[in-house]
């Protein structure tokens, strides 16, 4: 129960990303055609707009014609997520975030592969390449996961290590009474 129960959180996040990645893909699909590109006002559209466009790539456009490769790539992620994600300290609320945007991200895409054959991009901002919510919920994730682990990382580099040099010393090996070759 309590293994099911671990699963909430990541279930609940990655399916509200996966839930509002689908809708606006459709809503794109729906209202624009192939290759349009709309703003709400004229002056914007230099730097925002919504565009419908395709990607057999990974996100932002990168290895176009990798996109077999990178429906395994999502399975083999979600998989390794599911798997790792309920070995979390409940503590580790960032950790499990980053995870469960991920997640989202990887199915959301992978949801667009398995039903067109290509992955649906629409936000386009200034010359950066066209994205989708799914790639944003990835990058997120990624870059929370990157920050949690550095900042962990120098907050043990900080603390001092509880013990270790006493414990390498009080051994039995080193405490000389013992094992002494007199």
């Amino acid at each position: 129960m309590s293994r099911i129960r671990g699963y909430i959180g990541l279930v609940g996040i990655a399916s509200a990303v996966v839930a509002l990645d689908q809708l606006s893909k459709f809503l794109v699909r729906t209202n624009l055609t192939f290759g349009e590109t709309w703003s709400p006002f004229p002056w914007l559209g230099r730097f925002a707009r919504l565009v419908y466009w395709n990607n057999t790539g990974a996100a932002f456009g990168l290895f176009p014609s990798g996109g077999l490769i990178f429906t395994v790539i999502a399975v083999v992620v979600s998989a390794a997520i599911l798997y790792y994600y309920p070995r979390l300290p409940q503590g580790h609320f960032t950790l499990r975030l980053a995870l469960a945007l991920q997640l989202g991200g990887a199915i959301g895409n992978l949801i667009d592969r398995l039903l067109h054959g290509t992955v649906i991009d629409f936000i386009s901002v200034g010359s950066f390449p066209v994205f989708n919510l799914a790639d944003s919920s990835i990058s997120i994730g990624v870059a929370i996961l990157i920050a949690t682990m550095w900042i962990d990382e120098r907050r043990s580099r900080g603390a001092e290590p509880v013990g270790l040099e006493q414990g390498a010393l009080s051994g039995p090996a080193s405490s000389g009474s013992e094992h002494s070759l007199e």
